[in-house]
Parts: C-alpha cells; structure tokens; sequence
C-alpha cells in the first residue's frame, strides 16, 4: 500500500490549512513538537569493555571473562554512554566488592545522575522548540521545575490514576522526560550471576525528552537550526546534551497495549541490599518473534489500515551507538527516522509483563 494510499484511508487528517496552525497535523490529535537528548560523559566502546569491567572489578575468573567477550561480540552494540567511571568507583571502592555495596550508595550516585541528564536533555528539547519555557504548561518528571526554570504554575503529572482528568487541557504543552542509569545494578562479576554478564554487554545510560502537543502552531513551534549543525552533533565525540530542531516531527494517531500471559518471569528483577539483580529469559527474542506480527496487526487494524505495508514503513533498531538505553532509547530512533522518506511508521517497545506498547505515528515532515 502506497503511503498515499494510507494518507486517504484516514479522512480525518486532512491537508486543508487551518488558521495559525499546522496544515498537516490532525487538529486534536497528540504531536511530537520536539526532542532532545543527553548522555553521562563516560563514552565506552565496546571492544574495551571486558578488559575495563573486569579490571576495576579486581576479578580474573578467566571463564566469566570469556563469556562476556563472547556476548559482547554477539550484540550489535559498538558504543555506550554510562554514568559508572573509574573515578567512581575510587570514590565508592566497594562497589567492585562482592557483598558490600548499598542500595543507598547506588541511590546517591543515580539520583543525581539521572536528574542532571534529564535537565540537559530537556533543555536542548526546549531550545529546538522554539518557545520559552514558560509556555509549558505540565511536566512529567518529578524534579525538574526548578533546574529548568519552569513557570511556578506548571502541572506536575504523576503516571498513575489518571482518569479523566487525561484529557481536560486542550492547547497544553506538556515536557516528559526519561532519564536512565545502571548504577543500581552494578555489581562485580560473579559465576553465581551469570545474567549480570548480560546487562554488562547490553546496556547504556542517558535520557531523553520530548514536548508534546495539540495543534501545532506555524512559525512558532518550530527551530531553524540547520541540518548540518544536527548532523555535526549526531555524529561528533562528544557527550552532553544534543539538540534536533524541525518544524512539528510526528502526529501520534493510535497507541494501543497488550501484555502476554503466563510471560511474567522472562524478564524478572528483584531488588536486594546491594541493588537489583535481574533476569532475561533465553526465550524472550522468540517469544517477541512470534507475536509482534499479531500485534502489530491490532494496532493497524485500530487505526482503519486493511493491508499492512510494513516496507513502506519508517523502521529502526537502535542498539549499535547507545545500546539498550530502554525508555530513552525511543527518542534516539525518533531522531534518526525524521529524514526518512516514508509518511506511516510504527512505535513499538516490550517490557516486562511481557508487555507490547505500540503507536502508530506519522511522519509531518514528508
């Protein structure tokens, strides 16, 4: 099905131009009006990384190291951005000790961390939007009024019991942030652990914001920032906040939700003295496999598309520069698929549950 073919199917997204605002988006309808993005200063490449791991974590049990080399070379990951330092780890040496490491010690490194990349992220979100940030009207994200300057009336939203009260602000602009870091669940190498291995191969740390929106208006929620400057950020060695600046990114159409039964071990943490152990089953990718077609096919058929298209559909996987940077990892696919050629795409993410989160979005840009 051709994207045209797609963009008739939906009779209530139409090109004709409403006063002041865009002429693309669906008046009503969720838009991403801009993104923003920020990492810790701590750049690994994977190549390094078992060498580095298991020196600063005094461990040399040639199995273990082994098998860690051998994951690394399986994933698809080249680099990662991560909190964890070396100068960290001088300052609190008991993490690199089995056993006598805190919650509260992983507490105090993350915290900080955490809220320090979502302000820098929000910030360059912010500035690509064009508008001041008093123009924010909600908040996702507990603690960022303040270092972001926000108005002192802007409403802090909680993600639980929302009720009615989801949809009574028309023409609101509301900042939702993510910010992540494995600091809690950091630990030395240990034969009794075999999973750590895996998130020591898999996972980055970093955060991601994004300003969303009704009835984006022309000429003001917008950035002129030039492509090549983008470009320049994307691709560059630095860390810190980087910023995307386009007119109105993506109308979000239709979100729908579908967990697995009987699935709720295969992807299991558990929260102890010394921080969170978990737990990904050997059968979580096959399990995805086989029903992330069915459930893709929900989310189209909610939205009126008889015929699937999935070529003629923007797609990304994100693993190679950041690795799993889990809910931050949706804004650096975002910033990669703005350019693509193609109208319709899909959103997906899986958690635990097995949870399936799915949005059909389009692309504003084409």
């Amino acid at each position: 099905m051709a994207p045209c073919e797609m963009r008739d199917m939906i009779t209530t997204e139409r090109e004709t131009k409403q006063e002041g605002f865009s002429v693309k988006a669906n008046p009503g309808k969720t838009t991403l009006l801009a993104l923003g993005k920020a990492f810790p200063h701590q750049l690994v490449m994977q190549e390094y990384l078992v060498e580095g791991y298991f020196k600063h974590t005094n461990c040399d049990d040639p199995d273990l190291k082994e098998k860690l080399a051998r994951l690394c070379k399986t994933t698809t990951v080249r680099t990662r951005y991560v909190v964890m330092s070396e100068e960290i780890l001088k300052m609190y040496p008991e993490l690199a000790v089995e056993g006598l490491s805190t919650v509260k010690q992983k507490l105090d490194i993350s915290n900080k961390a955490v809220t320090q990349m979502a302000i820098e992220a929000s910030q360059a979100c912010i500035k690509s939007w064009g508008r001041p940030s008093s123009d924010i009207t909600h908040l996702v994200y507990l603690y960022l009024a303040k270092g972001l300057g926000l108005s002192l009336d802007v409403q802090r939203v909680m993600l639980y019991f929302m009720g009615c009260s989801g949809g009574n602000n028309p023409g609101s602009r509301v900042l939702l942030a993510t910010s992540e870091t494995t600091i809690i669940g950091f630990k030395p190498p240990s034969a009794d652990r075999p999973y750590d291995l895996v998130g020591a191969a898999l996972f980055g740390n970093g955060a991601g914001a994004m300003i969303l929106g009704t009835d984006p208006i022309l000429g003001v929620e917008k950035s002129n920032r030039p492509y090549d400057l983008v470009g320049a950020a994307l691709f560059g060695n630095g860390a810190g906040a980087m910023i995307l600046g386009t007119d109105p990114i993506l109308g979000l159409h239709t979100a729908i939700q579908n967990f697995l039964p009987d699935t709720e071990k295969t992807i299991d943490g558990r929260l102890t003295e010394e921080g969170i152990n978990f737990r990904l089953g050997r059968d979580l990718p096959n399990i995805i496999e086989d029903h992330v077609e069915e459930f893709c096919g929900k989310l189209m058929g909610a939205s009126g598309f008889t015929e699937k298209g999935y070529n003629k559909m923007f797609w990304a996987c994100s693993l190679m520069n950041y690795g799993n940077a889990s809910s931050n990892i949706i804004v650096y696919v975002l910033e990669y698929m703005i350019e693509e050629n193609f109208e319709w795409g899909l959103i997906l993410a899986f958690g635990p549950g097995i949870t399936f989160e799915g949005i059909l979005a389009r692309n504003l840009l084409v």
